[in-house]
């Protein structure tokens, strides 16, 4: 395959990685609380990285799926960053980090 098709498709050295993340806060969190959890989360652990995510959800569970800002691949080193940043936030009480697998083709 030409290096022109690989990177159009995506695959071999241009291959994007990323991961899902899902949390659940603390029970009887109110809906404005939920909300700046998830506010926090996104501008100081997501976009502060240089990274986007997708996906949502409502109080109490969130899910998302990350991956970079620009075009690339997400490190280990961001997976890592996300999972403390979560850890440190005590409204959130379970936390789920997945592999990191390819972002276009995952099922």
């Amino acid at each position: 395959m030409r290096k022109r098709l690989r990177k159009k498709l995506h695959v071999g050295e241009f291959q994007e990685l990323g991961f899902a993340v899902r949390f659940r806060v603390t029970d009887n969190l109110s809906h404005d609380a939920f909300a700046a959890v998830v506010d926090a989360f996104i501008s100081q652990a997501i976009e502060a990285h240089g990274l986007l995510c997708g996906g949502g959800g409502e109080n109490p569970a969130w899910s998302v799926f990350v991956t970079r800002k620009e075009r690339g691949s997400v490190t280990e080193e961001h997976r890592q960053a996300i999972e403390r940043w979560l850890a440190a936030c005590p409204e959130v009480n379970t936390v789920r980090i997945g592999p990191l697998v390819d972002a276009w083709y995952c099922a």
